[in-house]
């Protein structure tokens, strides 16, 4: 089994170029597309909608980069008859304003907001919390704190899409890097990412820990598990 290893990414510097962060974020959102994410995190968004007879929801993007994720999520439910606010947090202020000139294209009603998840409250006012490519970055038991944030925030489900751990994604997430992306910081944060991130069985144990014993996780081609817990179920 590949050993759990974290080091520091490029993409998390302070002191990283705005114009090279951007464009880091830009390859990451065209890397989200090609994993097929967004249909991942949408399917249990629908059936939460469907479960509740809701045709709105407000959804909070924790940690949301340059919002791709929120924005095409937006754009199928307003395809699907379904009326998403999703907006964002990241303590990061280049994400921030690259995310808000996103939204500001698509015509999306989002608002990015600055946030240190693991040392300030999470809104309670939203349906669903989501996460995408965020607990690799953190240690164990900030992984089970943010979980029991997210849970006590959420009024209704909190979602966690991240990469797995293992040979075949490091293969596969190295590849990937080099042909979709001429940047060289998602290049070197690319594989290191799968080398901090969690299996399935790990994860699994820090939902515990956080109280989401109801909570199932399963594993997406390419490279991604997701976990999913709704309140009505605990």
């Amino acid at each position: 089994m590949l050993t759990r290893t974290r080091e520091p990414e490029i993409m998390d510097d302070p002191a990283l170029n705005s114009h090279e962060h951007e464009r880091a974020l830009r390859a990451l959102a065209r890397l989200n597309a090609c994993s097929g994410s967004v249909w991942a995190l949408w399917q249990p968004i629908r059936r939460l909608a469907a479960a509740l007879n809701r045709k709105q929801l407000r959804i909070l993007d924790v940690a949301t980069g340059c919002a791709d994720n929120p924005i095409s999520l937006w754009e199928l439910g307003k395809r699907a008859g379904l009326e998403l606010t999703i907006d964002g947090c990241d303590i990061s202020d280049t994400a921030l304003a690259v995310s808000q000139e996103a939204a500001m294209r698509a015509g999306a009603p989002s608002k990015f907001f600055k946030l240190n998840v693991m040392n300030e409250a999470l809104p309670n006012d939203y349906d669903v919390i989501m996460s995408s490519l965020f607990t690799h970055h953190l240690v164990e038991e900030d992984v089970v704190k943010l979980l029991t944030k997210m849970k006590s925030s959420a009024k209704h489900m909190l979602v966690v899409n991240d990469l797995v751990r293992s040979y075949p994604s490091l293969m596969m997430v190295s590849m990937a890097t080099q042909i979709l992306s001429r940047s060289s910081v998602i290049h070197f944060d690319g594989p290191a990412s799968v080398r901090a991130a969690f299996t399935p069985e790990e994860l699994k144990t820090l939902a515990h820990d956080a109280g989401l014993n109801s909570a199932n996780i399963v594993e997406r081609f390419p490279c991604r598990m997701m976990l999913v817990w709704r309140r009505d179920k605990s």
